[in-house]
């Protein structure tokens, strides 16, 4: 399962102080710090929420049946490489709880409960697949999607984790969540779509040039010290510098997010200009 921690290999050692010892070499993770994660671009959340989404297919469909995790707890996860990769498995368990009548089938969460039908077979119906939909939605979902996401992906967005969150809505499945949220066609063609150009301000195009200093900080940033967002073109380039009152430039550059959106450097002024083969700057004509 690429959701899971990567296991690269394990051995056996007996000691006498701890006999059957193992030991196993995985790959490295970061812990994952919900705070951070807020503090970061939509885009690099959203591609989270994705790799969460892969995870909850893949243990309702896994190769020994419908899979949940009681521990479903975001200490139990890592981010490795900007994707979500659980952990710890020693709470997985495959058995459908037994029931007699729908009441033997009730949930209870901190918020909300809920009751799923008893099959003919005495098994409550996708009881593991709820379980682990409901905890991604509490621990996950309800913060790291809508936060300040693109104003046009914002109804797809509130449709998903209001159905993930619903009580009345138990029947929805990791399949259907997975097609509405994938990236292609549907959400990424929304999430890249154009903006409309400010018909107010005009800019200067400097081809193979970039400005080295006059960073100011803007939220999310993919630079610490300076403000690096990503845009679709340089129409919603345009959009952005026009709503910080401090930008007065900007400055496109050949690298993109795992989406293909471009990076863009946003300036405080353009009086120090200097070449670059890789970049182009637009400055903000001022009457």
């Amino acid at each position: 399962c690429l959701c899971c921690f990567q296991l690269y290999g394990y051995c056996y050692q007996d000691s006498n102080d701890i006999p059957d010892t193992l030991t196993t070499i995985t790959e490295l993770g970061s812990p994952l710090e919900m705070i951070q994660l807020l503090q970061t671009s939509w885009e690099d959340r959203f591609r989270i929420c994705l790799s969460l989404v892969r995870l909850l297919h893949y243990l309702a469909h896994s190769p020994l049946g419908s899979v949940t995790l009681l521990d479903f707890r975001p200490r139990q996860f890592v981010i490795v490489d900007g994707e979500l990769k659980v952990t710890d498995l020693d709470d997985a368990s495959v058995e459908e709880s037994s029931c007699t009548s729908n009441s033997d089938c009730f949930m209870e969460f901190p918020a909300r409960n809920f009751t799923l039908p008893c099959s003919v077979e005495g098994r409550c119906q996708s009881m593991n697949e709820k379980r682990n939909l409901y905890n991604a939605y509490r621990f996950f979902f309800t913060y790291l999607l809508p936060h300040s996401a693109p104003s046009s992906l914002r109804p797809l967005l509130d449709k998903i984790v209001n159905a993930t969150g619903n009580r009345n809505k138990h029947v929805i499945c990791t399949k259907y969540l997975a097609l509405e949220l994938s990236p292609s066609p549907s959400v990424n063609s929304e999430f890249t779509q154009k903006c409309v150009k400010s018909a107010n301000t005009q800019y200067r195009r400097v081809p193979e040039a970039f400005i080295p200093d006059e960073n100011y900080r803007c939220w999310p940033s993919y630079h610490h010290k300076g403000c690096l967002l990503s845009v679709f073109d340089v129409n919603e380039a345009i959009e952005i510098c026009d709503s910080y009152s401090q930008c007065k430039a900007f400055v496109l550059t050949n690298q993109t997010t795992w989406t293909g959106r471009q990076l863009v450097f946003f300036k405080m002024a353009s009086n120090h200009i200097v070449p670059d083969p890789d970049k182009i700057t637009y400055v903000k004509v001022t009457d």
